[in-house]
């Protein structure tokens, strides 16, 4: 992600975003939903890490078209945008990591014994 409040390169290309509270490099994909009813607004997302290095997508091994992926430590941030007509309510996405599916507990450490 570019950080387009920072002072521009001689080449004018713009340093990194970091993350404020962490400091780390902030990366972000864009999410396609591959539903065929879903509306022009609801087709795509885009989701924010906060990582040292560049997050990989799995290998696809599914036969679709594109990788269907799992979001570790996935949260959604309501905030009011206001740069159209009129106000409405929109979402931040951010995640630590992308695996395949049903690899997200794999990366969210031991589990507890039972």
């Amino acid at each position: 992600m570019a950080d387009f409040n920072g002072e521009k390169r001689t080449d004018g290309s713009r340093r990194q975003q970091h993350n404020k509270e962490t400091g780390l490099p902030l990366w972000q994909c864009v999410v396609i939903d591959g539903d065929e009813d879903a509306g022009r607004k609801e087709i795509g997302v885009t989701v924010k890490f906060a990582a040292k290095y560049q997050p990989v997508p799995p290998e696809n091994k599914s036969g679709f078209p594109w990788t269907p992926v799992e979001f570790v430590g996935l949260t959604a941030l309501p905030y009011v945008d206001d740069n159209g007509m009129r106000p409405r309510i929109a979402w931040s996405f951010r995640a630590t990591d992308l695996v395949a599916p049903g690899q997200g507990g794999a990366k969210a450490g031991p589990k507890a014994a039972a």
